[in-house]
């Protein structure tokens, strides 16, 4: 049972990293990146990359990870989405071109995979890098990957709110997301805000990467698997909402995990290759039933509770001005 928490644990705060990744830029360029989980995988291999042919530590990673899928994203953005645009592209052209970077990423990443194997004699297909990781207090003890996404996670959520209602380059963000044209009147520099919002997202999905290869198997046919499960995770937490996106891939991550752990306690093994089935569940019944995502069931509740609040202020003004 700990192992399931563990696996839960560390998959949801994983998918709750590549969510937001995927809802920041779709704010932004209005266009679901179905490439997004290319940048994850190609963290994974900077992982084995590091730890397996160069010797480093795996969390050394990190940022090389951090660096090289956030300039693969801002490639892409400057590369493919933002000439697209400037030829007034549909939105179908837009989603086309993402599926295609995403063909073309996973055929790197299987020339990725056969070089390092080829070459340094690595195992790079259904590889894990958990043998690696440090157990902190010994045997049984908690593993430094747990912490460090649980961590991730945290500091990903502070560190946005931070940035984009505590700073000036947050405001100007966040008005260049909701206005670009707009912003671009108020002097706002909007190519640097959306390219840094990509790289970002990359960066992000990178680090998520590195820390999926420390508890789980890594290989490039992994990308399509992952992106059911992200997309899902957005579209139950609200696809417009980062904090929804957060909120959604926990969820969805918790209930992949647990609820095929409980399926195979009831039904038997052969569940397992059904697990995606989890996410497409869950993407279907919050489209048909809540479109919004769970971030409509909070903005009702604060509207509905700012509402109440106004009344009963209302109310006490009235009865003072009556005595």
């Amino acid at each position: 049972m700990t192992i399931i928490l563990f696996d839960g644990l560390i998959y949801a705060s994983v998918l709750a990293v590549l969510c937001v990744g995927l809802s920041l830029t779709y704010k932004i360029t209005s266009v679901p990146n179905f490439a997004h989980t290319s940048f994850a995988i190609l963290g994974m291999y900077m992982a084995l990359i590091m730890s397996k042919v160069i010797g480093l530590s795996v969390y050394v990673a990190l940022p090389v990870a951090f660096a090289a899928s956030g300039a693969l994203a801002l490639f892409m953005y400057y590369g493919i989405i933002r000439i697209l645009q400037k030829k007034k592209s549909s939105l179908i052209s837009l989603i086309i071109a993402t599926l295609a970077f995403d063909m073309f990423m996973i055929g790197v990443l299987n020339i990725i995979a056969d070089g390092v194997r080829n070459t340094y004699r690595v195992n790079s297909r259904d590889f894990t890098l958990r043998s690696l990781d440090t157990v902190i207090g010994g045997d049984g003890g908690l593993p430094l990957v747990f912490i460090v996404t649980i961590v991730l996670l945290a500091g990903l959520a502070l560190g946005l709110y931070f940035l984009l209602y505590r700073t000036s380059f947050g405001m100007s963000m966040r008005g260049a997301i909701e206005n670009e044209s707009l912003a671009q009147t108020l002097g706002i520099n909007t190519r640097t805000i959306f390219c840094f919002a990509w790289f970002l997202s990359g960066g992000l999905a990178g680090m998520a990467g590195v820390l999926m290869a420390m508890w789980f198997q890594g290989d490039p046919s992994l990308a399509a698997i992952m992106l059911p499960s992200i997309f899902a995770g957005s579209i139950v937490g609200g696809f417009s909402s980062i904090y929804g996106a957060i909120l959604g891939g926990l969820l969805v991550g918790l209930s992949e995990v647990v609820g095929t752990s409980v399926l195979i306690d009831l039904l038997g093994y052969w569940v397992i290759p059904y697990r995606p089935v989890i996410p497409f569940i869950a993407m279907i019944a919050t489209l048909l039933v809540l479109p919004g995502g769970l971030i409509q069931l909070i903005t009702k509740y604060q509207k509905r509770r700012k509402t109440m609040m106004r009344k009963s202020k209302e109310e006490e003004e009235g009865d003072s001005v009556g005595t």
